[in-house]
This record gives C-alpha cells, sequence and structure tokens, in this order.
C-alpha cells in the first residue's frame, strides 16, 4: 500500500464473554465504545474512521480482559 492511500481500514470486534465490566474501554475511546446496563462492552462503530484508529488501540492495550479486537492488529513498533 502506498501512503497516498492512507492506513488500511480497521474492523473492531468485542468478545462479551471476556468483558470484565470495567469501563475502560469507554473511558478511553468514548467514541467508540460504551457500558450496557449490564456493564459489558458496547461496541458504538465497528468500522471507526482512521482518526480513531489510535483510540482504538488504546481502548484495546487497556482492556484488562482482552475483549477487543483489532483486524488488522495494531502495528507496534519494534
Amino acid at each position: 500500500m502506498s501512503a497516498s492511500e492512507g492506513p488500511e481500514p480497521l474492523l473492531l470486534q468485542v468478545d462479551h464473554a471476556s468483558c470484565y465490566r470495567s469501563g475502560a474501554c469507554s473511558l478511553v475511546a468514548p467514541d467508540l465504545f460504551d457500558q450496557g446496563d449490564d456493564g459489558k462492552v458496547v461496541l458504538k462503530n465497528a468500522r471507526p474512521p482512521a482518526h480513531l484508529r489510535e483510540a482504538a488501540e488504546e481502548a484495546a492495550d487497556y482492556c484488562p480482559g482482552s475483549a477487543i479486537h483489532l483486524d488488522p492488529p495494531a502495528r507496534r513498533p519494534g
């Protein structure tokens, strides 16, 4: 992919069975996540715009139950 094409579109998925109900995702990325009445993660937008990619990656990093999955996975330096 060339630089002019921009980043690859992101697909977010959540595993409700792994959700600890901590609310970390909704604190880190409120444009993408919320909590339902049961405290579990609610995904607001499975295909977020490119400018929210970093917030999605942060939410996945902060999730104590590893319930947030990104496709493609986050690209980490190193």
